[in-house]
């Protein structure tokens, strides 16, 4: 078998997310950037890379893919771990990290779930088998603007029988939302206004749920340390990404200093990247991003890594279908796992470009047994959304 094509697809479509709720407080069109995977056997893989914050780079990363998929045109598919290496050797002039990894990670994620066609297996049981029979997942609520619509999201999360959820108190408070660093501070309104809408969310969702609030990389020193420790009543399982990715000396000053537990790894890349995060004790948590860090196969090394310090996998999910299950896939077989994201408690979204839709119940998202990923995505759907110029 050999690969004969590999097409990325750049769509826009409607993403309601409050379906059959009050009207959405967040923008309801959202781009997707899938990536297909053909062979000579007529079996094709779907793969998924996670769109980038207010839309930057997803057209240069759909030309990204048209450039590398000359790199494994012709190759076997099963060869994944081959493929990886070639291509992830082959970029390292132009950066090794970033564009480079959600690339491959996309085209990673379709080989495995060509092997699992293939084979007639799901993708977990090439890794090794379940440990697990579900998968708990933690989900977010549209991000908090005022504490009385915090509270309604928070009630309808718990009434779906997620036991945990995440939420960024701060990100109305700031220029641009969470795309991008300045100095690293926050207003004192809105600091005090953060406070109130945790307040609130810790009221409504009750003691027994877990919250977890990210900080999406916006803080300096100073400023996350006392973000941090202004929320230590309201029960906080874990604070992440409290500042910048690029300092680990900075993460280190929060971590020695704030109550809540540090959970970082979006956006870091490859296992090389997590080797000083384990090493000098700056995570409780890891969350690498299986359709940004290098795929199903470098997020299973990584959760080994992990799994040798004792440190929980929880992998990110800020985008489609393909990101949720391929992650749960690789969730099934380790042992060191706490929950899976997801960008939404209601996930039903997604119906409309699967053929199955994913399997949800109080919290929990059962697996498929079906081979490779255990779904389709529409390829009709895709034509009829993709961008002019970015599909096909």
């Amino acid at each position: 078998m050999k690969i004969t094509a590999v097409t990325p697809w750049l769509i826009k479509t409607d993403w309601d997310d409050r379906p059959g709720k009050r009207k959405p407080r967040m923008p309801t069109k959202r781009e997707f950037l899938f990536v297909q995977v053909e062979t000579d056997a007529g079996i094709t893989g779907w793969g998924e890379i996670t769109p980038f914050p207010k839309l930057v780079g997803n057209r240069a990363m759909h030309g990204f893919v048209k450039e590398i998929s000359a790199l494994v045109i012709g190759e076997d598919p099963s060869d994944i771990e081959y493929i990886w290496h070639k291509v992830f050797r082959r970029m390292t002039y132009v950066g090794s990290r970033g564009a480079t990894t959600a690339a491959i990670s996309a085209i990673d994620i379709a080989l495995w779930d060509i092997r699992g066609k293939d084979l007639g297996q799901p993708i977990y049981k090439l890794l090794g088998g379940a440990v697990r029979d579900r998968i708990g997942l933690y989900c977010h609520p549209p991000e908090p603007q005022e504490p009385v619509g915090a509270a309604e999201d928070a009630k309808e999360i718990v009434a779906s029988g997620h036991r945990a959820f995440k939420f960024d108190p701060f990100m109305h408070a700031l220029p641009e939302g969470n795309a991008w660093y300045i100095d690293g501070q926050i207003s004192k309104r809105g600091e005090e206004e953060a406070v109130e809408i945790t307040a609130a969310i810790r009221e409504a969702a009750g003691p027994e749920t877990e919250l977890l609030i990210d900080a999406h990389a916006m803080f300096n020193v100073p400023t996350a340390v006392r973000l941090a420790q202004r929320m230590e009543e309201y029960d906080i399982l874990w604070f992440e990404e409290p500042c910048p990715p690029e300092s680990y000396h900075a993460l280190k000053q929060v971590k020695d200093q704030i109550p809540q537990k540090i959970s970082v790894g979006e956006r870091l890349y490859t296992r090389w990247e997590f080797i000083p995060i384990l090493e000098q004790e700056l995570a409780d948590y890891i969350m690498p991003d299986v359709t940004w860090t290098g795929g199903i196969t470098e997020l299973k090394k990584i959760a080994n890594l992990a799994e040798a310090y004792y440190v929980p996998l929880s992998p990110h999910d800020a985008a489609g279908p393909v990101n949720v299950i391929a992650g749960a896939h690789v969730c099934m077989n380790v042992p060191n796992f706490y929950k899976l994201e997801t960008n939404k408690y209601d996930l039903s979204g997604y119906n409309k470009f699967i053929d199955y839709p994913l399997d949800i119940r109080k919290g929990d998202l059962y697996v498929s047994d079906r081979p490779g990923l255990g779904l389709e995505i529409d390829l009709d759907f895709l034509k009829a959304h993709a961008l002019g110029g970015y599909g096909g």
